[in-house]
């Protein structure tokens, strides 16, 4: 484990992934994206159930897979991305949840919880942390100043080379992610996202490498702060992205029109889940974790703190307004477009590997 030592707020809480307390027995490990939770969140369930927080990060599903396939990570609550759920909960990493001890399972939203359950049948294994949608956020008033009439719900802003070539000198911006990007350019290409056939994937392939010269970042890393400077202005982001770079922007002072679209191609829906691996050293305590979290004022304050939306049908009320709105899904015709991003073969896998390092490197 990481030794991580965080200092929140200003109540002085110490939560230390390194850090040795008396009562090892009241602790909970927790591992979940960098940035991604309100630090009153943990303050609040050490002081409601006093169970210490030993909190670590990871940046990517990559890490946290290479993790927990190791065994004995030492873990409690993990915060895997849905696709990398499924595939790790058949080779028996997470443990199956006991409903009887998530008495707040009864506040989550149905309807989500059913998107879930196509990677996770029954819901066994996992509950929806956030969810979003990936589409395309960007600085309105840098793209309409070089392209009056740019079509700013289609992924040709970002995939058709004559209108990238537009935008190059203001910035384009691309997550390390090719698990998302590929499925994207083959929605846009009118191909099902999901497909392994290596022929569309060569298309795909070719696609990206036509624009690549227009792209100026690629990044394992969020690229918020880069479209909230400034520094770019069309990234691959989901809707909660989109509402921290305008948030940003205001505490810089310096507001930017920041907006986010659903491609009418297609776009990715995620989500992100909290689970327990199956070797969890404090099973208890975690299954309190994870009830914590489904409380529907903390989901709500938890969610208004990382501005990403939650699968929590009661906390929504309490959801500052710009938050409801992302969680609003798109009209009939683009929810209809909506795809999720499924586990993929090995050998798909390493074909699309080879495919985006030789797009990444321009080779």
């Amino acid at each position: 484990m990481r030794c991580l030592a965080l200092l929140l707020l200003a109540t002085g809480l110490l939560v230390a992934g390194c850090a040795k307390t008396p009562a090892d027995d009241k602790v909970v490990q927790v591992y979940n994206w960098y940035d991604y939770i309100d630090p009153q969140t943990l303050q609040q369930f050490e002081a409601r159930t006093g169970i210490h927080v030993r909190y670590d990060v990871f940046d990517s599903n990559n890490s946290l897979e290479a993790k927990l396939l190791t065994g004995h990570s030492g873990y409690d609550v993990v915060f895997p991305s849905a696709a990398y759920l499924q595939r790790m909960a058949r080779a028996g990493v997470f443990a199956r949840l006991d409903p009887a001890q998530l008495p707040n399972l009864s506040n989550m939203d149905p309807a989500i919880m059913r998107r879930l359950a196509s990677y996770d049948p029954g819901n066994a294994h996992a509950v929806v942390y956030t969810w979003g949608i990936t589409g395309l956020a960007y600085d309105a008033a840098q793209l309409r100043s070089r392209l009056p009439d740019a079509p700013l719900d289609s992924w040709s802003l970002l995939l058709d080379p004559k209108l990238a070539s537009r935008f190059s000198d203001c910035g384009i911006g691309l997550y390390e992610s090719p698990g998302i990007i590929f499925p994207s350019v083959l929605a846009w290409l009118g191909e099902d996202p999901n497909s392994e056939d290596p022929a569309l994937l060569e298309r795909a392939e070719q696609v990206l490498k036509a624009v690549r010269p227009y792209i100026r970042k690629i990044s394992g890393e969020s690229l918020v702060q880069e479209l909230a400077t400034g520094e770019l202005c069309l990234i691959i982001a989901s809707n909660g992205d989109a509402i921290q770079a305008r948030e940003r922007t205001q505490s810089l002072g310096k507001p930017l029109p920041i907006q986010f679209t659903s491609p009418r191609e297609g776009a990715s829906m995620w989500f992100d889940v909290a689970a327990m691996p199956s070797d969890a050293p404090h099973p208890r305590a975690a299954l309190q974790f994870i009830n914590f979290l489904m409380d529907a004022e903390i989901a709500a304050t938890n969610s208004n703190t990382i501005t990403f939306p939650n699968a929590n049908a009661a906390a929504q009320p309490q959801l500052h307004p710009e938050i409801q709105n992302a969680t609003a899904f798109p009209d009939a015709q683009r929810a209809a477009r909506l795809f999720p991003e499924l586990p993929k073969s090995d050998e798909y896998l390493r074909l699309r590997t080879r495919a985006w390092t030789r797009f990444r490197t321009g080779q």
